[in-house]
């Protein structure tokens, strides 16, 4: 059985880093699962105009290595776009570009197995060594492969909310909206449930096509207004190494009080996609009244479908008010986020796992979650302990270099120690 100085299971934008990163290190042997047959980025929210919320030098390598052939510059020289890029002056990618990116990336890689399900994971005493078995998806066959460190990488799968779980009909989370637009728009009405950028960018491209298709189109969002993402530049030296120090030496209790107030820093909608959706409501609605409804601190309580008349009844509240109401619509798209769930594979090794009071895993600084502290690390999942650092893009690569090191025993790419003006804790030496 072959053995690896690591195996990293998943290839989301984190782990795919990690791949490029270790790529050229020769002290680094690694292998990298991964479930689907290629890579694909939110591949159900490739609309056209759609960009990125962070720019571009947030690609998988250049914050940790910015002279590397995986950079997203480089990418744009191979492709022939390098110069429309630069007449475009715009920092921010598409999002079909950067999943292009990710693809044309990934295809450079020789460690990586598609079609790999991960079914288990072991320890191995004699060696200290994990066995991790994998299921090859077209053939059935199992394969099982050793290494000293495990990286995990799985992503956050769709989240549906309680009152949706179960429901019939053709209801959709966002992630699959693409297939399913066309059946969307011959709908006689649309409600579209969520409060962040998906739901957002969903809405807009509904309400352009509105007047062609002539349905009721209708946003129900629990927030108490449509939060725009805070982006502004003390605001960003939240997603740096200080702010990571800061927001993990806290204890447990506060950070996640911070956790659940944090939100909006990274699940906001783009200032000018706002602007946009106005300005394309105060234009369409010259015509006279438009057929579409935008519910803020709207509560989804319960959701019922009639298979007869091939409608829901969804049951809100309105959390300020108190009142509640109903309301029918044929179509649904739920842009309800992503909630992180425990692999399944990892049970025969949780109790090597470092558990908090909430059940969740107890991420080291340094990503780690094993009770070595050099075992098993984690890409993504840890807003609890990294704050929004955790699903930052811009931040993927500093966590890479950082697993890198602890994986190599050395320092490879340099580690950013402090990049903040301000600071985040009380100064020390000041007497109160």
């Amino acid at each position: 059985m072959s053995a690896y100085d690591f195996i990293a299971v998943g290839l989301g934008p984190y782990n795919l880093g990690l791949a490029c990163l270790t790529e050229p290190i020769d002290d680094l042997d690694g292998l990298f699962f991964e479930e689907r047959e290629s890579i694909s980025w939110h591949p159900g929210m490739l609309l056209e105009s759609t960009r990125l919320q962070t720019p571009f030098i947030a690609d998988l390598v250049t914050l940790a290595d910015p002279t590397s052939p995986y950079s997203f510059l480089n990418y744009l020289k191979e492709t022939g776009r390098l110069y429309p890029f630069y007449i475009r002056e715009s920092f921010f990618p598409l999002r079909s570009e950067y999943d292009d990116y990710c693809r044309w990336a990934a295809a450079k890689l020789r460690n990586v197995r598609y079609g790999h399900r991960v079914t288990a994971v072991e320890y191995d005493p004699t060696d200290e060594h994990y066995v991790v078995t994998a299921t090859v998806t077209a053939t059935g066959e199992r394969v099982s492969h050793r290494a000293r460190h495990l990286v995990l990488g799985t992503g956050t799968p769709p989240y549906v909310p309680d009152a949706c779980r179960g429901l019939g009909g053709d209801a959709i989370h966002n992630s699959r909206y693409l297939e399913h637009r066309a059946a969307l728009r011959a709908k006689r009405s649309v409600t579209v449930v969520g409060s962040g950028q998906s739901a957002a960018e969903i809405y807009h491209d509904l309400l352009g096509d509105i007047d062609a298709h002539g349905y009721q189109l209708n946003w129900v969002t629990r927030s108490p207004r449509f939060f725009p993402l805070e982006y502004t530049k003390l605001t960003l030296e939240m997603t740096s190494p200080d702010y990571v120090d800061y927001f993990h030496a806290l204890p447990e209790a506060t950070r996640y009080q911070l956790e659940s107030a944090q939100k909006g820093l990274f699940k906001g909608v783009n200032s000018d996609l706002i602007n946009d959706i106005y300005d394309l409501l105060y234009a369409k609605s010259l015509g006279g009244p438009l057929p579409t409804r935008l519910l803020t601190n709207t509560e989804l309580t319960t959701a019922a479908y009639d298979e007869a008349s091939g409608a829901y009844t969804l049951g809100l509240r309105n959390v300020e008010q108190g009142r509640d109401l109903t309301l029918d619509t044929e179509g649904l798209v739920l842009a309800t986020g992503y909630h992180y769930r425990v692999p399944e594979f990892l049970r025969p090794v949780r109790d090597r796992i470092r558990w908090d009071g909430h059940g969740r895993f107890d991420v080291a600084r340094n990503y780690s979650i094993d009770h070595t502290g050099r075992g098993i690390f984690l890409q993504n999942a840890g807003t609890h302990t990294h704050s929004v650092t955790s699903p930052d893009l811009g931040m993927g690569p500093y966590r890479n270099s950082w697993i890198i090191r602890e994986l190599l025993g050395r320092e490879h790419y340099p580690i950013e120690k402090r990049i903040a003006f301000q600071e985040f804790g009380a100064p020390a030496g000041v007497a109160s």
